[in-house]
């Protein structure tokens, strides 16, 4: 059997298979980005594709502090449309 990658969710602190989840990505250059292949370079975080947890996660800030940059709504807009398409 081949083994599942798990990997946790930053808002609900699950662990899931990972293509449950929704990869964010901050590159070497400052830019943060859904990672729909899951391969991009750069510092990952996983969030679960639920809309009520990306509105967790906004709410609180937590991609904000994972980053520790500012996240724009345009950025919320694109991943929201990933999860929606999903």
């Amino acid at each position: 059997m081949k083994k599942i990658p798990l990997r946790r969710c930053i808002v609900t602190k699950e662990q899931l298979p990972k293509k449950e989840l929704l990869r964010i990505v901050k590159d070497k250059n400052g830019i943060i980005f859904a990672d729909i292949s899951g391969k991009a370079n750069g510092r990952g975080a996983y969030i679960k594709k639920e809309l009520e947890v990306l509105k967790q996660a906004r709410e609180k800030k937590i991609l904000e502090r994972v980053f520790e940059a500012n996240i724009s709504d345009d950025i919320y807009k694109k991943i929201e449309e990933i999860i929606q398409n999903n």
